[in-house]
Order: structure tokens, then sequence, then C-alpha cells
């Protein structure tokens, strides 16, 4: 985990692909922190998609 103080917060849109190839993706919209020294990236998946990503299942939440 990077240390610098140089970080940027972004909003962002994420595809979590899913087994098989014709599972829809799970979109989130998290926003990252970037360390503008190294590049290292960090986000959280809000507690309410968890169960979408648990089972799966695109559709679940």
């Amino acid at each position: 985990m990077c240390a610098s103080a140089n970080q940027s917060r972004f909003p962002t849109e994420i595809a979590i692909h899913l087994p098989g190839l014709s599972t829809p993706h799970v979109f989130l919209f998290p926003k990252i922190v970037v360390c503008m020294d190294c590049g290292f990236t960090e986000f959280s998946i809000p507690e309410t998609e968890l169960p979408r990503l648990a089972k799966n299942d695109p559709a679940a939440a």
C-alpha cells in the first residue's frame, strides 16, 4: 500500500465481468483514490452491491 500524500480522488464506472460469455456485467460507480506518484489505486465496493458479486448474478441485489 502506498503511503504518499500525493493522492487524488476520481469518480469512475467499473464493469465487473462475471463468469460466462452471456452473463451481463455488474456495473459499479465507486470513487477511486489514485497515488499520483506510483499509480497505486484503491476503491471500495458498496455493501449493497456485494450480494450481486457473491452470487455471480448481476441482477441479484
